[in-house]
């Protein structure tokens, strides 16, 4: 399945002072990248948002929880300087990755980042469509 998805990733930066989108694999494949981010740098930053995730998920414990129960990890959030990075499971083996500036409506970010994720997960798992042979 090789499907364009980064027409769908510009619609996370219609929150005001969202700047980049980019969906990663698991295994830190770059699968979607928005307009305004070029190739190589998406690549890198692919690598390291998922890089970022394991990571994530190795100090689940250290947010406590009943023991032999692993914390799910739903989210992480870095900041920085001059902005944040948010990262989000999109589905089976996918992570959407989101930058903004220190401005940005966190919870808005992240509602429309949930939006975008039961979308692309509906576009990852739909079958392609195939035109109908109208030689009749």
């Amino acid at each position: 399945m090789n499907y364009d998805l980064s027409w769908m990733l510009d619609s996370a930066l219609e929150v005001p002072e969202a700047r980049h989108a980019i969906l990663v694999s698991a295994d830190g494949l770059l699968m979607a990248r928005s307009k305004d981010v070029g190739k190589d740098h998406a690549d890198t930053v692919a690598a390291a948002m998922s890089g970022m995730q394991s990571l994530s998920r190795t100090v689940a414990d250290f947010c406590g929880g009943p023991p032999n129960n692993r914390p799910q990890w739903h989210q992480t959030l870095v900041e920085f300087d001059h902005g944040f990075v948010f990262l989000i499971s999109a589905g089976e083996g996918a992570y959407l990755a989101v930058s903004a500036s220190p401005e940005v409506d966190m919870a808005e970010i992240t509602f429309r980042m949930q939006q975008l994720v039961g979308q692309l997960g509906k576009s990852l798992t739909s079958p392609p469509r195939e035109i109908a042979d109208t030689k009749a």
